[in-house]
């Protein structure tokens, strides 16, 4: 099966080719970004991506406010530090440890170190960590977990600037839409959309949905779940929508009363992943709420926490393995070719277990 290349390379090599025929030379400026836009018959997203690896090759460099030009020189080749850093919110719970543990095995047997530091999800230590990779320059490549990704983040600068280093990273579980970075992570708008047809599936009309609010793959799976909800021609009924952020997934009795309240009238309710959907059984069988009797629950991600749960619980399969293995290859091929496209959006699955009960359809 023949591979189909990336948009965006039809771009560069045009460039490329212009600067060795010498139809573009040092100071050229490039056309506008509209332009190329025309001329390739591409997004301008896709054309920014393109300009974004010319630029990391040090083929071209943009200047603000005044356009893309062509480099006098071409950047010299970083020298490399056989270290690559991989980055998540959070490493000692949940998912993180299985996650890290595939990435850290495909590093090691490639010949290379593996620094790990996290965020706990605060901009604050994101930024710190970033600052210090630019300040030491000792990394060959970063694997990242964006910190609060459904935020505006004040320090994308700080990604340019790695980028400008030809420092090559690679987002993990999500990425943020300001930059042309690539990503592998699991395709969250089908996780939201399995989930909540499991529950439509089983004859639940009226389905409440709890989603976090700071991170796109919330965002994701809210817009998975709408779509569910349309295609099977139910409401969406804003009133039973729950929105939640870090902090509150971490003391989720402080919004009981509040998520109570939105969940009346349910049969059904979709759980962002398995650490809010684990409190919120608990919450339940403290209000005398029977799961799956009274309400059924699908969540997200597949972890232990389902598995273990006091209510088994039915939960779209994150793919550990595959994600964790997959990143760090891209991002050892992304080194090696930095015209490699790193993107990758993994299909979910679903793990049926005890947490849904099968209403009876009327007719």
């Amino acid at each position: 099966m023949e591979n189909k290349v990336p948009k965006y390379i039809e771009l560069v090599n045009w460039v490329k080719e212009k600067i060795e025929s010498k139809e573009l030379k040092a100071g050229d400026k490039l056309y506008s970004e509209n332009q190329l836009s025309s001329m390739f018959s591409m997004s301008r997203q896709t054309v920014r991506h393109g300009i974004s690896k010319l630029e990391q090759q040090g083929i071209v460099e943009r200047i603000q406010g005044s356009g893309t030009y062509i480099c006098n020189k071409p950047a010299v080749p970083r020298a490399k530090t056989m270290n690559i850093a991989v980055v998540t919110t959070y490493v000692d719970r949940y998912i993180f440890p299985n996650v890290i543990k595939e990435m850290e095995k495909v590093i090691s047997d490639a010949g290379y170190f593996t620094q790990i530091a996290f965020t706990y999800n605060t901009l604050e230590r994101e930024s710190a960590i970033l600052q210090k990779f630019l300040e030491s320059n000792n990394v060959d490549g970063i694997i990242i977990e964006p910190t609060k990704s459904g935020l505006p983040n004040p320090n994308i600068g700080l990604y340019e600037k790695l980028q400008e280093r030809n420092i090559p990273v690679i987002f993990i579980n999500s990425y943020y839409p300001d930059l042309t970075l690539p990503h592998v992570a699991m395709d969250d708008r089908k996780a939201g959309l399995l989930a909540v047809n499991h529950l439509i599936e089983a004859g639940h009309k009226k389905i409440a949905g709890i989603f976090k609010a700071d991170d796109r793959q919330g965002h994701f799976r809210y817009s998975g779940y709408m779509k569910g909800l349309l295609d099977a021609g139910l409401p969406i009924q804003e009133d039973h929508i729950i929105w939640i952020d870090t902090e509150d997934t971490n003391r989720m009795e402080d919004n009981e009363n509040r998520i109570l309240n939105r969940l009346q009238g349910c049969t059904g309710c979709v759980c962002y992943n398995d650490e809010v959907a684990v409190p919120f059984v608990e919450m339940c069988k403290r209000n005398h709420i029977r799961v799956p009797e009274d309400l059924s629950i699908v969540s997200i991600d597949d972890s232990d926490l389902a598995a273990y749960c006091e209510i088994p619980l039915t939960s779209v399969a994150y793919p550990i393995t595959e994600i964790g293995k997959t990143v760090a290859r891209n991002l050892l091929q992304l080194i090696e070719d930095n015209n490699f496209d790193a993107n990758h959006d993994f299909t979910p699955t679903i793990t049926i277990r005890n947490s849904v009960k099968k209403l009876e359809l009327r007719m």
